[in-house]
């Protein structure tokens, strides 16, 4: 049995097939700080060990077997009878048209399936982005991904989902390629805002709504990257190293989610785990996605991230995007070569049907064969207007948006109620980021610059402005309706006027931010991942000098994620700061919301923000591709991201994972614990052995399966408005394991969001699986209880001196 889980300990043995596709590459400039070659991954920041992994797994077939399919979703059965009875008389070389992408450009969308009108098959179009649909006109421009998490609600997230699938679905769009689940491992990654942040949990309940949601509109979900994309840099030729339980604990998590929210498709990654292709990786797609999790829908490529045939095929991968080899190269590993394999049993007709029925699966589910809209655009060719409809599929999403931008900024500090404001005779504003590009909201092709106010990070996960409410343009109608004086001054550069512009006024509001995006964009020398996490634009300086000024200088940042605060943080002249993200499109509403007290600030940091960089437990490896074939990015923080780095270390951040100020107060009662009565199979999780009552994985075992994600505990807490106005609150539960289990000090396990009025209680509930309450045993490969007491706590953020708490044994007491 040892030998048996030594074998299957690491992931990935295969052969490293080096054919890469190229990338555009667009350098802009604008002003953000220097490269710091000191943040590297060689840097003297962290002591965990290197990792010295052995790849020793053997390739796992292609699942056929039924048994293995998730069990959650009866129309998931309805539809795979559908597909294959549609399918049961194509020839293999229509087969093929739905595993191959047109090629890049050689339809209207971003992914192309062409049409088979002899089988009365209209095509599938596949589009960008987690922000809303990109490279057409008529959509709404939704808050960044980051931003919906920083909510804590799953209503929200929900709500969100379903707002963006019908636009969508509205353009004629059959596949959304959203949501993004990476995880926030590295603060300067550059595409950490398109995902839900540094807890896979937290990450894990955002992916899963949001799935819901677009689904439930009618679009089909892609979730995405899977697996180990956590930076830009050198996202095509790295190779992440992740260790089996640090996979299956954190990175993971979220996808496993998405399977049981049902998404259609699973998107892979560019890198390479653990030496292997992700697209090609037979372990990680066959035997983790396809039978682990049960997923029954199909696993499609990252745009040129496959990188063989007859291998990627059998190893899982069952749509190839955009479908060339290289953009606009016009030839593929599949099409025609596909074809051959099969005839000549390198692929199987076996495979080949199991990755057709899988693609066409969703397509009926969601009933997109029948009065589906047409496609309506040209991504490729905006300018076309033969090929543009311009449809608007707004409706009023963009009070959506503005509900998601005002609940999802964060109260960061609040010094003697400086907010809410109350009609101060004269505000003033300074900061670039608080007005106007002077190149409009779509100046930079795909967001790619960072001029005015930065309320969408760049690269594929953007959209188009339908408009940018700035906070100027906000500001400036409230100010006509109070009578307030207005003045600002929008030179970053030019501290001297703007300390004399701030003098005098009741309350000065500077604003900053920081940028980032996707690699084949460069902005002031940040190829995607940021080179630091200082403010652009010379932000410290400037909000330095402005408290030095003033004393009532509030702060509001716009970020892709945390910036080093430390310079001007702690100012006794700095009364409030607003953490406000990537708001979209309602920008300057959703700030006034909160600024003015309409909405009571109840965002949540969903990462932490520390003292210095050097505090946080990894960093990006910024090593040239030219100086190594294949850099290698070690994931040696091993199971403790973000705010389970900080409490493992003991190290203290400025503000950490999940706090969140609010302008009343709350109270929480005793914590409640109660067991659910369960039958004897589910019982058998209280065998001496672990997660069921037989030896072995969960894997192909739907009833194990079953049985470890059902709700088994309930906790319980009352939760009190202490203050004196409406406010919601979000109280948190975490789990701290017995010590010989191996985790982190503390664990995020659920979130509720409730609202009060002063005086009100209400109860709050939290549920907990087996799986919930598990680890994973990397020699019996599959979850375990561990034996002895847990601790239990609900407090308002990761590290709240305040959280109620109690213990409970969930396995081998007395």
């Amino acid at each position: 049995m040892l030998l048996f889980g030594m074998i299957l300990l690491w992931l990935g043995f295969g052969l490293p097939y080096l054919n890469f596709g190229n990338s555009q590459n667009i350098t802009n400039t604008t002003s953000s700080p220097a490269f710091d070659s000191s943040n590297s991954s060689n840097s003297s920041f962290t002591s965990y060990p290197t990792l010295n992994l052995t790849y020793l797994s053997s390739p796992v077939p292609y699942p056929l077997n039924g048994k293995y399919y998730n069990p959650t979703h009866s129309k998931w059965h309805s539809a795979h009878k559908k597909a294959k009875a549609y399918l049961a008389n194509w020839s293999i070389e229509e087969k093929v048209t739905l595993t191959t992408g047109m090629g890049w450009e050689q339809g209207r969308c971003l992914g192309n399936i062409a049409a088979i009108p002899s089988r009365n098959f209209s095509g599938l179009c596949l589009m960008d982005s987690p922000s809303g649909i990109r490279l057409t006109d008529g959509n709404s421009a939704f808050e960044a991904g980051v931003n919906v998490a920083s909510t804590f609600d799953k209503d929200l997230m929900y709500a969100r989902g379903y707002a963006m699938g019908q636009e969508f679905k509205g353009k004629g769009a059959h596949i959304a390629l959203a949501p993004m689940t990476n995880m926030y491992r590295l603060p300067a990654a550059g595409r950490n805002w398109e995902g839900f942040g540094g807890d896979p949990y937290l990450s894990g309940w955002a992916t899963e709504m949001s799935i819901r949601g677009l689904q439930d509109a009618g679009v089909q979900a892609t979730v995405k990257h899977f697996i180990g994309n956590e930076q830009e840099r050198n996202r095509t030729t790295s190779i992440s190293q992740l260790t089996d339980r640090t996979m299956r604990e954190i990175y993971s998590h979220p996808f496993l989610k998405a399977v049981q929210a049902d998404v259609s498709s699973v998107m892979c990654s560019y890198n390479l785990l653990n030496g292997t292709w992700a697209c090609e990786n037979s372990e990680l797609l066959n035997g983790i996605l396809k039978e682990d999790f049960g997923f029954q829908g199909y696993v499609m490529s990252d745009w040129n991230a496959q990188h063989s045939g007859v291998y990627s095929a059998n190893s899982g991968l069952d749509m190839t995007m955009p479908g060339d080899i290289e953009q606009k190269s016009l030839t593929s590993y599949w099409g025609r070569n596909l074809t051959e394999s099969v005839n000549n049993g390198s692929v199987s007709i076996d495979r080949l049907d199991d990755m057709v029925v899988r693609i066409l699966t969703p397509y009926f589910m969601l009933d997109q064969n029948d009065g589906y809209p047409e496609v309506s655009f040209d991504s490729a060719r905006p300018k076309a207007e033969a090929n543009n409809s311009h449809v608007d599929v707004r409706e009023d999403h963009a009070k959506l948006i503005r509900h998601i931008g005002s609940a999802s900024t964060v109260l960061l500090k609040n010094v003697n109620k400086t907010l809410p404001l109350k009609s101060p005779r004269k505000i003033t504003l300074i900061g670039s980021d608080l007005g106007p590009s002077y190149k409009g909201p779509n100046g930079y092709p795909d967001r790619g610059g960072d001029e005015g106010t930065l309320a969408m990070g760049w690269g594929s996960g953007t959209c188009n402005f339908p408009y940018l409410v700035d906070p100027l343009q906000a500001i400036s109608a409230k100010a006509i309706k109070d009578g307030t004086q207005l003045d600002w001054f929008f030179d970053d550069f030019d501290i001297g006027s703007a300390q004399d512009t701030a003098m005098g006024s009741d309350v000065v509001i500077v604003g900053i931010n920081s940028d980032s995006g996707e690699e084949y964009i460069t902005v002031d020398g940040n190829i995607g991942d940021r080179n630091n996490i200082s403010a652009w634009h010379g932000g410290d300086a400037l909000v330095e000098a402005i408290a030095e000024s003033n004393n009532n200088t509030i702060v509001v940042v716009h970020s892709v994620g945390p910036i080093d605060v430390e310079q001007w943080i702690e100012h006794p002249n700095i009364t409030a700061v607003l953490w406000a993200g990537l708001p979209g499109q309602e920008s300057g509403h959703s700030l006034v919301d909160i600024l003015y007290g309409k909405y009571n600030p109840s965002g949540r940091l969903p990462y932490t923000i520390a003292k210095e960089l050097q505090d946080y437990p990894a960093q990006l490896n910024y090593v040239n591709t030219d100086e190594v074939e294949h850099p290698l990015v070690e994931y040696r923080e091993e199971l403790n991201i973000d705010y389970r780095h900080f409490l493992s270390r003991n190290i203290t951040p400025r503000y950490e994972f999940g706090f969140g100020l609010s302008y009343t107060t709350f109270e929480y009662g005793k914590l409640e614990i109660g067991e659910e009565e369960m039958d004897d199979d589910a019982s058998a999780a209280n065998d001496t052995d672990g997660i069921g009552a037989s030896g072995g994985s969960t894997r192909g075992n739907t009833t194990r399966i079953s049985n470890l994600h059902r709700p088994r505990w309930t906790i319980s807490v009352d939760v009190t408005n202490t203050g004196d106005v409406l406010g919601f609150d979000i109280p948190q539960l975490y789990l701290s394991y017995p010590k010989e289990a191996g985790e982190p000090p503390k664990v995020l396990r659920d979130f509720n969001r409730v609202q009060l009025w002063p005086g009100d209680t209400k109860s709050v509930t939290f549920q907990l699986s087996k799986y919930d309450v598990s680890i994973w045993d990397v020699v019996k490969q599959r979850w375990v209880i561990p034996k002895g007491e847990f601790g239990i706590e609900v407090g308002r953020s990761s590290m709240d001196e305040q959280s109620v708490k109690t213990q409970w044994c969930f396995r081998g007491c007395d």
